[in-house]
């Protein structure tokens, strides 16, 4: 499979069988990320009224369009062309600096073999349903930025209780992120040794099952857009 990282909480992950799935899209105009050009097959969504992380309606083509929060709240499974999602509905921070949190959720499919799990855009400590919920996970994609998502030890604990395979950050502040509140990748990394963190210098990485680490480790992406 490969994992491509637009910005943000969105991602395009395409199986060796050319069946894509685009994750969490954006606005544009209030990210600062570009407009997707990819058309996937099935485009999620972890919010009902997030702009930075329900704008199915701007993916072009003509994708599956399926809102994970919805998902989470009718019974927590659905399959979509062949892929099981999952989904468990949680919250954004409850103490919001910008405004009253709303739920959203956070989902996980598998794709040639290997789990994919996404945080949505959770701002709290994992409780210990969420926790179970990512148990086995292969591929974490990790809210990186803390404050207005869940702050970066609370993130640590959970990740060091799922223990992911891989965990690909997201959602941290780069020179193209309009809001400039979230904190740099440097932050985050600090949670880890350096020798558990790899740069993949490019927006994309290509995994099978057999390039996974045995013990969790790190991988960065460059945003594509």
């Amino acid at each position: 499979m490969k994992i491509k990282w637009y910005g943000h909480a969105a991602f395009i992950v395409t199986a060796s069988d050319g069946t894509s799935v685009i994750t969490d899209p954006y606005t544009p105009e209030t990210s600062g990320y570009q407009p997707i050009p990819d058309h996937p097959d099935i485009a999620v969504t972890s919010s009902l009224n997030d702009s930075f992380h329900d704008r199915s309606d701007l993916i072009g083509g003509d994708p599956i369009r399926e809102n994970m929060l919805e998902v989470a709240r009718n019974g927590g499974e659905k399959e979509i062309k062949g892929i099981t999602f999952k989904a468990i509905e949680s919250s954004e921070m409850y103490e919001h600096p910008e405004h009253e949190p709303d739920k959203c959720a956070m989902y996980r499919w598998e794709m040639d073999g290997i789990s994919i799990g996404h945080m949505g855009d959770v701002g709290n400590p994992f409780t210990p349903e969420e926790v179970e919920f990512f148990k086995g996970i292969d591929v974490f994609l990790a809210l990186a930025g803390d404050v207005p998502t869940i702050r970066l030890p609370d993130l640590r604990q959970v990740i060091y209780q799922v223990q992911p395979k891989l965990v690909i950050p997201m959602h941290f502040r780069t020179l193209r992120y309009i809001p400039r509140n979230t904190l740099w990748i440097e932050s985050f990394l600090s949670h880890f040794n350096d020798s558990d963190v790899d740069f993949q210098g490019d927006w994309e990485v290509e995994l099978t099952k057999d390039d996974l680490p045995e013990s969790t480790r790190v991988l960065v992406l460059t945003h594509a857009l």
